[in-house]
């Protein structure tokens, strides 16, 4: 009995040391989780603390570098004068200008506009054309100063070459000399249609030919064939817009106090349609070649 007991009293001893030791083991366990956690948050905190610094060091320097460049830059227009970064600026406008100039002079040159740089801007030359009949040419010194002014031209008169220059110089170079350009070349196809009539068809003229010196106006009197007993007619032509070469209104009379026929008033109208729609040379090439039996596919 006594063995028994003695042997019972162990196994309970020894369960109670095993029950100890593990309840020791689970306490262990619970301090190390409570020491490795506060070293966990001390870590991540001094990283965080670091790559703050960090950031704050680089921000400094940020600083400090613009700081130098906003006083270098200002030491450098301090040293300059307010003239003479005025006259920079004029000169990076006018080589612009220039440049841009030549760039027009470049995509010009086969339309009748040719030119080359002189030393005070560049001098354009307008090659005036009608019908593939080379005419006149005109030219136009240009200063390239701001603003752009015209230094010498060959322009004539009557040509309203300030209100174009006024209009269109200061703020559109291209659209000065295309303006330009094209009211020249309707002058020169107009004095063309002219000279041509003068010239190749002074039989059919009953009398002078009347113009003003922009060619905008014509008048005079003629006949439907050169020679024979036709009835002259009278015609006033009028070329309202500088730009083109056909009249923009015509009238055609009878010259004479007998009333027209049916067949002459037909045929007053179909002259009156004819100037309105050809050159005066096309005209009267027509009368020339049908004896006034008109090709009625001209009148339409």
């Amino acid at each position: 009995m006594e063995l028994a007991n003695t042997l019972s009293q162990d196994g309970e001893s020894r369960r109670g040391v095993l029950a100890h030791l593990e309840r020791l083991e689970t306490q262990v366990s619970r301090c190390r989780k409570k020491l490795e956690e506060p070293q966990s948050a001390q870590a991540v905190e001094s990283a965080l603390g670091t790559r703050i610094h960090e950031l704050r060091r680089l921000r400094d320097k940020l600083r400090a570098e613009v700081k130098q460049h906003q006083a270098r830059v200002k030491a450098s227009t301090t040293n300059v004068e307010p003239d003479q970064t005025l006259e920079i600026t004029e000169q990076e406008f006018l080589k612009r200008k220039r440049e841009n100039v030549k760039a027009i002079l470049q995509a010009y040159r086969f339309t009748g506009i040719s030119g080359k740089l002189t030393s005070r801007g560049v001098c354009v030359c307008i090659g005036t054309a009608f019908e593939g009949n080379l005419l006149d040419s005109y030219f136009v010194d240009l200063v390239m100063q701001k603003p752009p002014q015209i230094h010498h031209h060959s322009i004539p008169v009557f040509i309203p070459l300030e209100e174009i220059s006024a209009k269109y110089l200061q703020t559109n170079i291209q659209h000065f000399l295309f303006t330009l350009c094209e009211y020249l070349n309707a002058y020169s196809g107009r004095k063309y249609q002219a000279d041509r009539l003068q010239s190749d068809f002074a039989a059919f003229l009953a009398g002078p030919l009347q113009r003003n010196s922009l060619c905008n106006l014509l008048s005079f009197t003629y006949k439907a064939e050169p020679e024979g007993q036709s009835f002259p007619f009278c015609a006033r032509l009028l070329y309202k817009d500088l730009t083109t070469t056909l009249p923009t209104d015509v009238t055609v009379t009878y010259q004479g106090t007998d009333a027209l026929s049916t067949t002459r008033e037909e045929q007053r109208a179909a002259h009156e349609n004819l100037f309105f729609t050809k050159p005066l040379h096309q005209v009267f090439t027509s009368f020339a070649s049908k004896g006034d039996k008109l090709d009625m596919s001209l009148v339409s």
